[in-house]
């Protein structure tokens, strides 16, 4: 394929998707967002629906950017690592199918985050958002740790953080230990009666992001309330043993913190700058330079120019290339 190298850069997670259409050194991109997350089927995350979102924003997208011809499309997605089989053998067919695209980058939303926040070096990222993953690179290999969603794990991350505010609350409402008469008066502000909270919460497939919704009434509890003070060490820590099991152990690595949560402020960060401290005393703590959206926006320009140099990986990286393009 001739002419600009046009790209779309997708992110995908738990709160909805966002987009981005350019052309590699080219003006201002465009962006297009939904707040709808993509449907998790019996294949994983549900390619159909997914492209059901994609097309009408990426088209949209294309008209607004001057009809620019995308020659790579790199995903990053939520969940992929462990729901990805549905994406993997529908996904790269589809994007050729709407938009001529030949070269795909099929990522987990940890490898966009890690990629946003570090770029191509060593190091540990952990992606806290609604959900919570960390993964680590000595640009070899790849190391992944939790990302097994809120029925299993994501431990730390806002569904897990909501989860536990809203267990205190209940403890607090039915007179047990360890309940918070604060957290109580929260939910019933956000939720209505809590009685009726199981049968508001559990059938909605959108439970996630409904959980991670009262992750910021644990934060705003935390200076007066000791049980939400502690919900916010206990993420902490689980967000530092989770950046501990992937990060290189020799060299000079790096090691960043990204996503949504963090904008609970220094009831979580002030904790957590503790625990990474403690847990990798021999990483070299940076700032995010990007978000998730922007590691895909690297992903797919460096997968438009040729110039991609991050490990595969089945799970956490499936490049697909046509080679005569």
């Amino acid at each position: 394929m001739t002419g600009p190298a046009g790209f779309i850069a997708v992110d995908s997670g738990g709160s909805g998707m966002r987009v981005v259409v350019g052309v590699v050194g080219r003006g201002v991109p465009v962006c297009r967002e939904s707040r709808e997350p993509v449907r998790t089927g019996e294949r994983g995350i549900d390619a159909g629906h997914f492209m059901e979102q994609l097309v009408p924003m990426v088209r949209g997208a294309l008209a607004e950017a001057g009809g620019a011809v995308p020659r790579a499309v790199a995903v990053g997605a939520a969940g992929f690592a462990s729901l990805g089989e549905g994406l993997r053998a529908e996904l790269p067919g589809a994007l050729e199918r709407e938009f001529g695209v030949r070269r795909v980058a099929l990522v987990a939303d940890a490898v966009t985050a890690y990629v946003g926040a570090l770029g191509p070096r060593p190091g540990a990222v952990v992606a806290a958002g609604t959900g919570l993953i960390a993964i680590g690179t000595d640009l070899t290999h790849w190391r992944r740790a939790d990302g097994w969603g809120h029925l299993l794990g994501d431990c730390g991350g806002g569904a897990w953080i909501g989860r536990a505010g809203l267990e205190a609350a209940l403890r607090a409402h039915d007179g047990r230990p360890d309940g918070s008469t604060e957290l109580l008066a929260r939910a019933q502000e956000v939720f209505g009666p809590v009685r009726g909270l199981p049968g508001r919460l559990y059938p909605r497939p959108d439970r996630p992001a409904v959980l991670a919704s009262f992750a910021p009434e644990v934060a705003a509890c935390a200076a007066g309330d000791p049980v939400a003070a502690d919900i916010l060490r206990a993420a902490a820590r689980h967000m530092a043993d989770s950046a501990a099991a992937v990060c290189p152990t020799t060299g000079d690595p790096q090691v960043a913190v990204t996503g949504g949560l963090l904008n609970m402020g220094a009831p979580l960060v002030v904790p957590l700058e503790e625990e990474l401290s403690k847990r990798l005393p021999h990483a070299r703590r940076v700032p995010a330079g990007g978000d998730p959206l922007q590691g895909a926006v690297r992903i797919a320009t460096d997968l438009a120019t040729g110039e991609l140099a991050l490990p595969s990986d089945e799970a956490m990286l499936c490049v697909v290339t046509d080679k005569g393009d």
